[in-house]
């Protein structure tokens, strides 16, 4: 039933023919004089022509009758004109279907003109029903349909074209309209950019493919995937056969990392060509004799090489040589020097022992550590040559058991190595302070100061043992600290009386011997700029089960680990770099070439090295490292359980008092920590002594003697992990820069109780450096505030990070990793005087210390040199360079 509230309208009364085609004066067209259609054509049209909506009110019906048209039809009228059974109802529906699609009638030229789209009324409706003389309307194309006069026309006249395209009449308000609607396109399309650059979709994206990983399950995985028994074949692997820097052997093992890098998912994976200096050991090119009496034969000959014990697959073990030593035939009187330090050789010319043209014999370790600056030292005095060898007292039977059965040196146990001055130049000796790549300058090798002036060569005790009986009785007898533990020895020095020696040092050189480095990576998605670099060397001085292919047993494992994580979709805040440094063993070669041919790159973007050299020869955990690395190093170690003795490494590393040791000048961290200023660390176990560099460090001794199991290569290969995971996924950098500010005071402590004791503190002031370790706390403080402020922020937001956080997060990140590298000396000609290639002012290798550790090197070799006004200018500007980089954290 009808509502009460609606009026019933009658339908309105059909017109006649006359009503409906008639109309005034204004309705009707004038007759063309080309029309040449018949009257009941035009009378058809009549009824298409488009009438005005606002026509005379004298022909409007009663009851608000208005006659049809095509554009009322779909637009609320109640009532409409569809009547099948008309004669012509078929024509008017086409036509009316025509006039909505905008197609013109070929029988009616204004039929366009005077239609509007049903499209062009719904936009014009959404807008203001202001009282505007013109209508909204769209800009659009036309369609003409042929129709038969134009055929009859163009027969009847010359064709001027065959075709005309007309532009679509665009009016003002259209114009407005369009570029209205681009304007708002541009402001939504700038608002999605906005917001997709931003960090509000930060925690959305941080995995791929929608993944979303719990960091504590990755920790957890990381450390139950480490697998002894892989690494253990690694490890055999690797030691198969000798592989000394730019040798076949070093070739091939170079080739299998490569294919391990690609086979683990790793990206980027590739191959860094370096061409620099090496020498080469050649079969009866070297010589230990002592000659006869008058000097013309031997009579006797050392032994020189160790006796075959690799059991390798392929070669033949590693003749017994110094790396980058300098070839010769040199004779002269033996003389013993201890441990061949500058104090020693001070001591024999105290005693009026003349040195010059002699062959000197010093023992290994001891109070000059570093066996080139033995050398040095050896020259610097006087000698000819020089001669090293293992005593028992420092590492042999005196010790404990020798290899293959123990840890220590053995009789014809012999350790190789390299004697360029390390510590004077590091990398390619050649092209000091520069990449050796082809196209490069290099030095000659006469004017090269990282290379020693006399040949030398290494030795067993068992052949010094002879060295040593020959000159009993000459020079003078040795105090006790200066005696060995070579059985049946008299110890004395001997003079230029002694037995006369000869050294032959024959070997092959190449200035631009090609080596190779391997590079894999794991690209991070948040500071994919930023990284964390892994590095462990390749080479070795024979089958280096050791050092290093522990190390590199380790680091293969965790890149293996690494990469199915990323397989598996994973992927980590921060790039994290694995790469596979040559050359180390002969002067850090590989990884400072890196260095310097990325230099700036890593000033600026690496946030932390890795190493790992002899990464597994014990059971204690040892660490050394910038202090920065405090924090993180102890959460992992609270995390990883030693199984021999049922306790966390911390709580081991607690209960023997150790502390994180300072950086020396004795690995790959060496290029990265004091050179680009990327904050460093070296993990290893240690704590027991291995045959370090002799062929008698092989897999058969590791797997027997020194890691039965591979405990502790897989307790290494947690703490790396761990290690990696904290630095490169850690939504905020874990380090401790409240640490390093307390470390720098202690440094300096330590500068000033050497100064004491060597008595001349009196001679400058180390009061600039005092103050800005105080800026140093003080900036340090106020910058680790932020870090709460975040973590409350996270917190309030229910552990999401609001907006705009993220970018100040990253920029909090950066100033911290910056902090190191702003403790480089990048003046002109900066860095330790005369040895620039060092830049840190407070990590670096002193000019006699070589592999020990030194805080404030520069200020240290000064003071050694007793030049004053030097030191203090050295003071000044350290302290200088230590208050920028605490003002730069909170700038």
């Amino acid at each position: 039933m009808p509502s009460e509230k609606s009026q019933y309208i009658p339908p309105p009364p059909i017109p006649t023919y006359d009503e409906a085609t008639g109309g005034n004066s204004s309705t009707h067209r004038p007759h063309s004089p080309i029309d040449t259609r018949p009257n009941s054509e035009t009378e058809a049209q009549s009824l298409l022509f488009s009438r005005s909506r606002q026509g005379d009110s004298s022909r409007r019906a009663p009851d608000g009758y208005r006659s049809p048209y095509v554009e009322s039809d779909d637009e609320g009228s109640q009532w409409t004109l569809d009547d099948d059974d008309s004669d012509d109802g078929e024509d008017a529906r086409v036509r009316r279907e025509m006039q909505e699609l905008e197609v013109e009638d070929p029988l009616n030229d204004t039929s366009s003109r005077s239609s509007t789209s049903s499209w062009t009324k719904r936009i014009a409706s959404s807008l203001p029903q202001w009282k505007w003389q013109w209508r909204w309307r769209l800009p659009r194309f036309t369609v003409r349909l042929p129709r038969q006069n134009d055929a009859t026309d163009a027969q009847d006249s010359e064709p001027t074209e065959t075709r005309r395209f007309r532009w679509p009449k665009i009016n003002s308000a259209a114009a407005i309209l369009l570029i209205g609607r681009l304007l708002a396109v541009f402001l939504i399309l700038g608002f999605l950019y906005i917001l997709f650059m931003s960090d509000l979709f930060t925690k959305m994206t941080r995995r791929i493919g929608g993944h979303m990983f719990d960091p504590e399950a990755v920790r957890q995985y990381v450390q139950a995937e480490v697998n002894s028994d892989t690494m253990r074949t690694t490890l055999k692997h690797f030691t198969s056969y000798a592989h000394i820097a730019g040798t076949e052997g070093d070739y091939a093992l170079a080739m299998d990392v490569r294919n391990d890098f690609m086979n683990y998912g790793l990206e980027d994976v590739s191959v860094d060509e370096y061409q620099v200096y090496l020498n080469y050991p050649i079969p009866g090119g070297r010589a230990v004799q002592i000659m006869s009496e008058d000097g013309k034969e031997a009579a006797w000959t050392a032994a020189l090489e160790e006796e075959e014990v690799g059991k390798e697959t392929a070669g033949h073990q590693t003749f017994v040589f110094h790396g980058h030593s300098k070839a010769g035939d040199v004779k002269g009187p033996l003389i013993y020097a201890n441990y061949g330090s500058r104090e020693d050789f001070k001591m024999l010319a105290d005693k009026g022992i003349e040195t010059k043209g002699a062959i000197a014999l010093v023992r290994y370790y001891g109070t000059q550590g570093d066996r080139a600056l033995k050398i040095k030292a050896a020259e610097l005095a006087g000698f000819a040559g020089c001669i090293i060898y293992s005593d028992p007292a420092d590492d042999g039977f005196v010790k404990g058991e020798p290899a293959p059965n123990g840890r220590y040196m053995p009789a014809d146990g012999v350790q190789r190595g390299g004697v360029s001055l390390m510590s004077w130049v590091v990398g390619d000796v050649l092209t000091p302070g520069w990449e050796s790549k082809e196209g490069q300058p290099r030095m000659e090798k006469s004017k090269a100061t990282g290379l020693v002036g006399i040949p030398s060569i290494p030795l067993a005790w068992r052949d010094a043992q002879i060295l040593l009986q020959h000159i009993q009785g000459f020079g003078e007898p040795c105090p006790n600290d200066w005696q060995g533990g070579v059985p049946d020895v008299e110890w004395w020095s001997g003079n230029s009386s002694s037995p006369i020696v000869r050294l032959k040092n024959e070997q092959d050189e190449n200035e631009r011997q090609k080596i190779w480095n391997i590079y894999g990576r794991i690209t991070g998605i948040e500071q994919n700029e930023k990284s964390i670099i892994i590095g462990n060397h390749r080479d070795a001085w024979s089958f280096g089960a050791t050092d290093p292919n522990s190390g590199t047993a380790v680091m293969l494992e965790v890149a293996r680990i690494f990469g199915d994580l990323l397989g598996r979709g994973w992927r980590p805040l921060r790039t994290i770099e694995f790469m596979s440094w040559d050359g180390e063993e002969y002067n850090l070669i590989g990884s400072t070439e890196y260095v310097e041919n990325n230099l700036e790159a890593l000033q600026k973007n690496a946030f932390a090295y890795i190493n790992l050299d002899a990464a597994v020869s014990g059971q204690e955990f040892h660490a050394a490292a910038s202090p920065v690395f405090r924090k993180v190093l102890y959460k992992v170690l609270d995390r990883v359980i030693d199984p021999n003795f049922n306790a966390t490494l911390r709580s081991l590393w607690d209960g023997r008092n150790a502390e994180i040791e300072g950086l020396g000048a004795g690995s790959d961290y060496v290029a990265f920590q004091d050179i680009a200023g990327t904050s460093s660390i070296d993990i290893r176990f240690d704590g027991a002594v291995h045959p370090y560099h002799s062929a008698y460090d092989n897999f058969d001794w590791m797997d027997r003697v020194s890691d039965p199991g591979f405990v502790y290569h897989n307790l290494l290969g947690q703490v790396l992990g761990l290690l990696i995971l904290e630095l490169a996924d850690r939504p905020v950098l874990p380090f401790d820069m409240g640490n390093y500010a307390l470390s720098l005071g202690r440094y300096l402590g330590n500068l000033w109780q050497w100064g004491e004791d060597k008595g001349v503190n009196e001679h400058y002031n180390l009061d600039p450096i005092k103050d800005a370790v105080v800026e140093v706390e003080k900036a340090v403080s106020e910058f680790e505030r932020w870090e709460s402020i975040w973590q409350s922020a996270v917190v309030s937001s229910n552990g999401w990070e609001p907006v705009g956080l993220g970018q100040k997060r990253a920029d909090y990140n950066s100033r911290m990793a910056n902090f190191e590298s702003g403790l480089l000396d990048l003046e002109f000609g900066g860095g330790i005087p005369n040895r620039t290639q060092f830049k840190h002012v407070v990590f670096g290798p002193q000019l006699w210390s070589g592999y020990d550790e030194a805080y404030f090197p520069a200020i240290r070799d000064a003071m050694d040199a007793e030049d004053w006004p030097l030191t203090q200018k050295l003071i000044d500007k350290t302290a200088d360079i230590i208050t920028k980089a605490a003002r730069a954290l909170l700038e």
